[in-house]
């Protein structure tokens, strides 16, 4: 039997090999140092491939997730009041109402300008209409915008749940 044809038969998996060529292929590596070299090499990177050949790392999700959690815990103790009820845009709600004062006290002092007499002697009272349904439309906006996004502070502030 020459060398490439009992490498050959090492390298088929199938079960259904006859045993004469089993046999001869045995006989032929007892005796064949090249083909006994290689026989073991290949059976080494054999047993390498089917199996773990990295050993399995350690599982880090639990004490990651635990330092994040005991960090986060720790810096919202760390925070003051007024730190903790900033919103999302970063004004606290002292800053949203302050502004909100500005812009009702802006959307109704409007009516009192020189240019809104002019346009009414002009117009009329036509111009009332839909100055007073822009007012509306700010200012509902407005605060559901700040009750939006204060909601999570306003329930704990005034104890409601939701």
């Amino acid at each position: 039997m020459k060398c490439n044809d009992a490498l050959e038969i090492v390298y088929e998996t199938s079960a259904s090999l006859s045993p004469g060529k089993r046999l001869a292929m045995v006989f032929h590596i007892i005796f064949c140092k090249q083909c006994a070299a290689h026989l073991r090499s290949y059976e080494k990177i054999h047993s390498l491939l089917t199996t773990d050949f990295f050993p399995p790392s350690p599982d880090f999700s639990n004490s990651i997730m635990n330092s994040i959690y005991q960090e986060e815990k720790e810096s919202l103790f760390d925070k003051t009041l007024d730190e903790q009820l900033m919103g999302a845009g970063g004004f606290s709600i002292r800053g949203w109402v302050i502004a909100g004062i500005v812009l009702i006290f802006s959307l109704v002092t409007v009516f009192f300008g020189q240019d809104y007499a002019n346009i009414t002697l002009d117009d009329g009272s036509s111009y009332l209409l839909p100055m007073g349904i822009i007012t509306g439309i700010v200012i509902t906006g407005y605060g559901a915008l700040f009750i939006g996004s204060h909601l999570k502070e306003l329930s704990e502030r005034f104890k409601l749940k939701y």
